[in-house]
């Protein structure tokens, strides 16, 4: 049982918490009604597919430059300056679209905005969470997380629901509040980011803030690629990424040809994969993992979940529930263990410029798997792609945390 000097749920802890779960519904509510709104609007699977490249594009470079800039700043002023940015924005959406004033071209505008905003927090937020957490609680933070991350799944029809019968422009309002909300919690942590002094003792004198940026983004490269084992995990995760925009891409088109009502069919199956998650997290929240088995329960994890993705289309619908509900369970116990063993493991004054990295490896990882998948598509069986690309990932698995193995194990065989 914790006492109260290691308590995971300290004030500051419980503001992020809470912060998160506010802005992460209002999100989940507005972002699937963005997405039936451009269809609705403009009936065509080319301006869609412009809306989603516009949002993605700057998650793609943003977080370099980010990264390196965040750890010089203030993370926590950075992350209640974007949501209050934020609300801004959902609220005069709200008013535009409330009296009809559609634009594709600003609506573009307007998600590429948002896709930059939510590329420059998630590094702020990713790399001020960790200071957040209390020694000995990583896991159980992380597991937490997720869980929370998972429930909004479950906005998603919601969201559905209050578009067709109010339209987008509550929607928008309800978001807007959200981030307001989490804006005004945030403020009011007090969290002293001690690495800001670390960092200004390291900063060039007389050098601008343009310069100091690039030589900060080329020593976080220089510390990944001096980093095997961060590296190995990086490299690892930008295949995963691969496989995943990959399976995006080929999922639901398989469901809504080979079944009737394919769409359900699909949610049904992959309800049980967000089943597996909340589950795990839960377990993962109240139980730790043994330590020195973590390197290898990943590895195993990472290699088995590639072998199930890449055959479940191959079988029964109950059978495919049943394995989505497995890599649920195995999903978050693979986050829980490179998530906590990485950011406790990098510096805190380091923390921005390897979430930036990673980020955009994985962003990368994802948007070539969506091409490539789409690409393959057209002259393989839809089956055999996802199976080639799982595939490549369990190759992937063993061949950077496998055969790196002596730099990797230190990292997640950890306890914070």
């Amino acid at each position: 049982m914790e006492n109260k000097q290691n308590t995971l749920w300290t004030r500051d802890f419980t503001i992020i918490t809470l912060g998160s779960v506010v802005s992460m519904l209002g999100n989940a509510l507005s972002g699937f009604a963005m997405s039936l709104l451009v269809l609705d609007y403009t009936g065509s699977s080319l301006f869609y597919a412009i809306y989603i490249a516009v949002f993605t594009l700057p998650q793609i470079i943003m977080p370099i430059f980010s990264g390196a800039i965040l750890d010089r700043f203030s993370r926590r002023r950075t992350i209640y300056t974007l949501d209050f940015i934020s609300a801004g924005l959902y609220a005069l959406a709200a008013l535009l679209l409330g009296r009809g004033w559609f634009s594709f071209a600003g609506f573009a505008v307007g998600c590429f905005l948002l896709g930059s905003i939510q590329s420059i927090y998630m590094v702020a937020y990713q790399s001020f969470y960790p200071l957040l957490i209390t020694p000995g609680n990583y896991q159980k933070a992380y597991s937490m997380s997720s869980l929370l991350e998972t429930m909004t799944a479950l906005m998603v029809p919601v969201s559905a629901f209050v578009y067709n019968t109010l339209g987008i422009a509550p929607l928008m309002v309800i978001n807007s509040v959200s981030f307001l909300m989490a804006a005004v919690m945030e403020t009011q942590i007090r969290t002293r980011e001690e690495y800001i002094d670390t960092q200004k003792e390291t900063a060039e004198e007389g050098a601008s803030t343009g310069r100091q940026m690039f030589t900060d983004i080329k020593e976080g490269f220089r510390y990944l690629m001096g980093e095997k084992g961060l590296l190995a995990v990086a490299l690892y995760f930008t295949f995963s990424a691969f496989a995943g925009g990959a399976s995006a891409v080929i999922t639901l088109p398989f469901f809504k040809a080979n079944f009737p009502n394919g769409e359900y069919t699909y949610m049904m199956v992959w309800g049980m994969a967000i089943a597996g998650r909340a589950i795990g997290s839960a377990v993962h929240y109240r139980f730790n993992l043994p330590v020195r088995y973590k390197y290898y329960i990943a590895l195993g994890v990472y290699i088995l979940t590639s072998v199930i993705e890449g055959t479940y289309l191959y079988l029964t619908v109950p059978v495919m529930m049943c394995m989505c509900f497995c890599t649920g369970l195995m999903g978050i116990t693979s986050y829980t263990i490179r998530i906590s063993a990485t950011q406790s493991y990098v510096p805190d004054e380091k923390k921005g410029r390897f979430n930036g990295a990673f980020n955009t490896l994985n962003t990368v990882g994802s948007f070539s798997g969506e091409l490539v998948a789409g690409a393959l598509t057209t002259v393989m069986a839809t089956r055999a792609v996802l199976s080639l690309v799982m595939g490549l990932c369990a190759a992937a698995a063993i061949v950077f945390i496998g055969g790196w193995g002596r730099y990797v194990k230190p990292i997640y065989n950890t306890q914070k």
